[in-house]
């Protein structure tokens, strides 16, 4: 008797979701053993962006798109709740794999749990210890009720130990984003992004700042501008900015200043292969992303990231990272070390070798 293929239900719902998810797919649709499906939220509603993604990244079409757009935490929440319960129901998976913090991660773990079938969360244990974070919520809430926690840094462990998740459920098997990082680096070099943005042959800094904390909070936003002016007359700053930065620098009147700075270059968000580029030839990163910290760690890149805590220590501990948080000072201080070649030399973090994906599915294939 032929034994039937473990059934996995693949959630992504946002950008960084589909960095985390590609090589995983990839392995498990070469699989014996695991029929893959693909399901997409729709959670970044931004079809043309999300299309270029899946492209860059080889990714099939999805399977499935529930489509749910923007919202506040919980509309979105719930409606994707909604959405998946109905799906989940007439596949009737073995099994529902959810990747990184963002608001479709955990509503597919709570729809999966209620529903009696296994969790595996990819990137469980990170922790900022700051639950104003929308993302730190839904961390923590998905490693409560996942059955199988993949984990990318030692941090990660010590966090879920500390909650009383049990030792047997935790597997250290790497960081499926720069599994995506080193199959990708070499068609990234193809990219004419350097070209097209007049780049070529000169020493730029590469900003992404997106989070609330940052962009919806005009004192922080401020501190963090007073920096810019004095670092882009040094260096210029290459920033492909999120549509609802953009949309904040206009409501709390900061556009004058922003075009006043005329090494501070706005463009539009890039695809995986472009940014990837653009990132491996920048003299530096400035950042309030998780997942630029652990990129640019392992392409040796200095980091300067732009929040007072990170859910990923192990890349200010052994990487390139460093946090400045909102402050000036620190910010221009530190930006300037970096152009006079005084910044700490960082090393790859352990397991961070390309290989977490074949980790993440052989445990898969003999656990299930």
């Amino acid at each position: 008797m032929i034994k039937e293929k473990i059934k996995i239900l693949n959630i992504v719902g946002a950008r960084p979701n589909f960095m985390k998810i590609a090589p995983i797919h990839r392995l498990m649709e070469a699989s014996e053993k695991i029929e893959p499906i693909l399901l997409h939220t729709g959670q970044h509603y931004d079809r043309i962006m999300s299309k270029i993604f899946f492209t860059d990244l080889e990714l099939p079409e999805p399977q499935i798109y529930l489509g749910v757009g923007s919202g506040t935490h919980a509309q979105q929440t719930g409606q994707v709740m909604i959405e998946l319960e109905k799906v989940v129901l007439e596949l009737k998976p073995d099994l529902v794999l959810v990747v990184g913090d963002v608001n479709s991660t955990l509503a597919a773990s709570l729809v999966a749990t209620k529903l009696q079938i296994p969790v595996a969360h990819v990137e469980a244990g990170l922790r900022s210890c700051d639950r104003t974070m929308p993302e730190e919520i839904n961390r923590i809430v998905t490693d409560s009720v996942a059955e199988y926690l993949f984990i990318t840094e030692d941090s990660g462990q010590q966090n879920l130990l500390a909650e009383g998740v049990s030792p047997d459920k935790i597997f250290f098997v790497g960081n499926v984003m720069i599994d995506s990082l080193l199959f990708f680096k070499n068609k990234a070099r193809g990219s004419d992004v350097l070209n097209r943005l007049n780049l070529d042959h000169q020493p730029y800094s590469l900003l992404t700042l997106h989070r609330p904390s940052n962009v919806d909070n005009q004192q922080n936003f401020i501190q963090i501008l007073n920096a810019f002016e004095k670092i882009e007359r040094k260096i210029p700053i290459v920033f492909p900015v999120h549509p609802r930065t953009r949309k904040m620098i206009d409501q709390l009147d900061l556009g004058a200043r922003v075009e006043a700075m005329k090494n501070f270059r706005l463009i539009d968000p890039l695809g995986y292969l472009d940014f990837l580029h653009l990132m491996e030839n920048a003299t530096f990163l400035l950042t309030d992303s998780g997942g630029i910290q652990e990129e640019t760690t392992v392409l040796g890149i200095p980091c300067l990231t732009l929040r007072e805590n990170t859910e990923r220590p192990v890349t200010a501990e052994l990487g390139t990272n460093v946090i400045v948080g909102m402050d000036t000072d620190k910010i221009v201080n530190e930006s300037f070390r970096i152009l006079a070649g005084e910044f700490k030399k960082g090393e790859v973090p352990p397991l961070w070798d390309g290989k977490a994906a074949e980790r993440i599915v052989g445990i898969l294939e003999d656990k299930q």
